[in-house]
């Protein structure tokens, strides 16, 4: 994964970020952006746009975001019989309406 996006994006969804990525690899959830770990080229666009300053490499990310990032992808979200995977681009999927247990919880 390249970057991930934290919690001060929640509630807040600037989407600056979604603009800014060449490959449309930033979902929107209910309350929270998130990025597919499989999609992202790890080019930076989207962290230098945020003006949250929420979004970071994921190696510097808090763990706990972290990996629930990768939760929005891989496990089955509230309302959804499958996990999302890598359906090829956030555009073809829109917003999805809902979030992770963590963010949905806050």
């Amino acid at each position: 994964m390249a970057y991930v996006i934290g919690a001060s994006c929640v509630d807040i969804m600037d989407r600056s970020c979604m603009e800014e990525c060449p490959v449309d690899c930033i979902y929107e959830g209910e309350r929270k952006l998130y990025i597919n770990p499989v999609e992202c080229i790890d080019c930076g666009a989207c962290e230098i746009a945020c003006p949250e300053q929420a979004i970071t490499v994921d190696r510097k990310a808090d763990p706990e975001h972290r990996a629930d990032n990768r939760r929005f992808f891989e496990e089955a979200l509230p309302g959804r019989d499958a996990p999302l995977g890598t359906p090829g681009g956030a555009g073809a999927v829109g917003p999805l309406g809902v979030d992770t247990a963590l963010v949905a919880g806050r």
